[in-house]
């Protein structure tokens, strides 16, 4: 509403009718302009099939911003964004980018609009930011593939995607300091294309990784780096920690993430139960 508001010749309201945005989107791009389509994760679905040929096919280079990404909360099981990362990534040369705060969605957006090619797709929580410094942050790209270690250790490896990293980052904090384990957390930032150099440098280091994602883990994260890690020549166990492989019901966000195994509590116990096994 308020790109609305402020821009009203760039601004196209198509109501519910997701296949149509997202040709539309593309014809835009085909005519050189940069369309962002803003639309619930849960409800993009529907428009599977014209992202693949109408976008991905024609490579045009539209972005794709998916609110109410993950667990959504009271709207239901109806609403929740949990397959997006699992079904996206399986499209040839996708883009999907998971930011872990309102900084890094700024920049994924900015780089978005910089990228020649497509679908560009990032996907973002529904409720409350981070609480980041975001409005005076200048843009910066943040290159396609590349993630960075927010923890550097050698214990166990926690691989995550989107705002749950900066929880594992609080957990692995409270295992240092109690526990003196001394786990990295990675932020991977991207799904699609993954940094392998940065999970291969994982392996090298440590014998268990730990994904954290607030997505399904049949195929998501989970899948993206077990499937990299079991083409390595080093044994290295994979655990997930996500969305089960079940429809999630309705409540509050908070519940819902205890429900899954979402909190920070669940993953100090993965913590604990992979450092007792090494």
């Amino acid at each position: 509403n308020i790109f609305e508001k402020n821009h009203p010749n760039r601004y196209y309201d198509v109501g519910i009718a997701e296949q149509h945005a997202t040709t539309f989107a593309s014809g835009l791009a085909k005519n050189g302009m940069k369309p962002y389509f803003a639309v619930y994760s849960s409800f993009l679905q529907r428009a599977y099939d014209q992202i693949i040929h109408d976008v991905a096919l024609q490579d045009l280079p539209v972005v794709l911003c998916l609110d109410r990404g993950g667990i959504v909360g009271e709207d239901g099981a109806t609403h929740h964004g949990c397959y997006d990362m699992a079904v996206y990534r399986t499209i040839p040369g996708a883009v999907v980018a998971a930011p872990k705060d309102e900084i890094e969605l700024k920049d994924m957006m900015y780089t978005a609009m910089l990228s020649d090619h497509g679908p560009f797709i990032i996907r973002y929580p529904r409720g409350n930011g981070e609480g980041t410094a975001w409005e005076d942050h200048e843009f910066a790209l943040m290159p396609e593939g590349k993630g960075e270690f927010l923890l550097e250790g050698t214990d166990v490896a926690v691989v995550g995607a989107g705002p749950v990293v900066n929880m594992a980052l609080k957990a692995a904090f409270e295992m240092k300091a109690d526990k003196g384990v001394n786990p990295s957390i990675c932020n991977i930032r991207y799904i699609k294309p993954v940094d392998e150099e940065m999970l291969a440098e994982i392996a090298r280091k440590h014998k268990v990784v730990i994904t954290v994602e607030d997505g399904t883990v049949v195929g998501g994260l989970h899948g993206v780096v077990a499937e990299y890690m079991s083409s390595l020549p080093v044994p290295v166990k994979v655990r997930a920690v996500g969305i089960p492989d079940e429809y999630i019901s309705q409540g509050s966000q908070e519940e819902l993430r205890e429900e899954c195994g979402l909190s920070k509590t669940d993953l100090l116990r993965v913590f604990t139960e992979e450092m007792q096994k090494i």
